[in-house]
């Protein structure tokens, strides 16, 4: 028996263990630079960023779901972004990773926003397949632009600059 509940700040520890298991998974195991404490500010801080569901079963949470709100400005409602999406490797196969996008599914609908999106890693197969088999399509016509590290400074440094 599974149980999907919102994360409370226990859950902090066990999350972002799951998040450097995530990372690993995603073939960046040092790319991690989150805390405990960043972490739990953003969850449970004075202007909660994020939210996060977990998956219990075994006594034991053995999934994640790390989300936030987008803005279709066309449809003019929000949606549901899904940062990550993870299971641990030994709890796969028993549909713990459906239920934790149903549930969020559930959110987004009972709230009336008009859809939930997320990236996946080209190379991820397994995890495309999944995500059609649910119905879900690949944005194919829209690319993904990242701004990080000396790029974002140069950019944010124009902001002082006459227009």
């Amino acid at each position: 028996m599974s149980l999907i509940r919102a994360a409370e700040p226990a859950d902090v520890p066990v999350i972002l263990q799951l998040i450097h298991d995530l990372a690993v998974y995603e073939r960046e195991p040092d790319a991690v630079r989150n805390t405990a404490d960043a972490l739990h500010d953003a969850l449970f801080g004075d202007r909660p960023t994020i939210y996060a569901h977990v998956l219990e079963a075994d006594e034991d949470i053995q999934g994640f779901a790390l989300w936030f709100l987008n803005y279709s400005t066309w449809e003019g409602v929000n949606g549901v972004y899904l940062e990550d999406l993870y299971v641990r490797p030994e709890a796969r196969g028993a549909g713990h990773g459906k239920a934790l996008l149903a549930h969020l599914a559930s959110i987004a609908a009972e709230r009336g926003y008009a859809r939930m999106e997320w990236s996946v890693l080209n190379w991820n197969e397994p995890s495309i397949r999944f995500y059609e088999s649910l119905g879900a399509t690949n944005q194919t016509e829209w690319s993904t632009f990242r701004l990080t590290g000396d790029a974002l400074a140069d950019v944010a440094a124009l902001a002082g600059s006459p227009a």
